[in-house]
């Protein structure tokens, strides 16, 4: 399928991202002191911070998808199967990607 340098490039970018993601988040949580769900509510409240949250959340899902593809393409050899469990796998990330982007949307 020829699928390999793509996914190792997207593996990788997506896992930078997510990288620098948490170590703004770790830098927000040391320094920015977000006591309480006011101090959470303001640090989201701010659109920066929901257009980093809903990057890092999308290169998440994508960083799962091509993990979980490459498991279910490497060890369920039934075609019917694997085509069920890639499909709910889909469905299962693009659901969790759109309910945490609502979420940030909300605060």
């Amino acid at each position: 399928a020829h699928f390999g340098f793509r996914d190792w490039v997207a593996q990788r970018v997506s896992a930078i991202i997510l990288a620098v993601y948490t170590v703004f988040f770790i830098y927000a949580l040391i320094v920015l002191r977000n006591d309480g769900y006011s101090g959470w509510s303001n640090l989201f409240s701010n659109l920066w911070m929901k257009i980093l949250s809903a990057l890092a959340v999308l290169a998440l899902c994508y960083h799962a998808w091509v993990g979980i593809r490459d498991i279910w393409m490497d060890y369920i050899k039934p075609a019917r199967i694997r085509l069920f469990l890639q499909g709910f796998s889909i469905l299962w990330l693009i659901g969790c990607g759109f309910w945490a982007v609502s979420i940030l949307w909300k605060v």
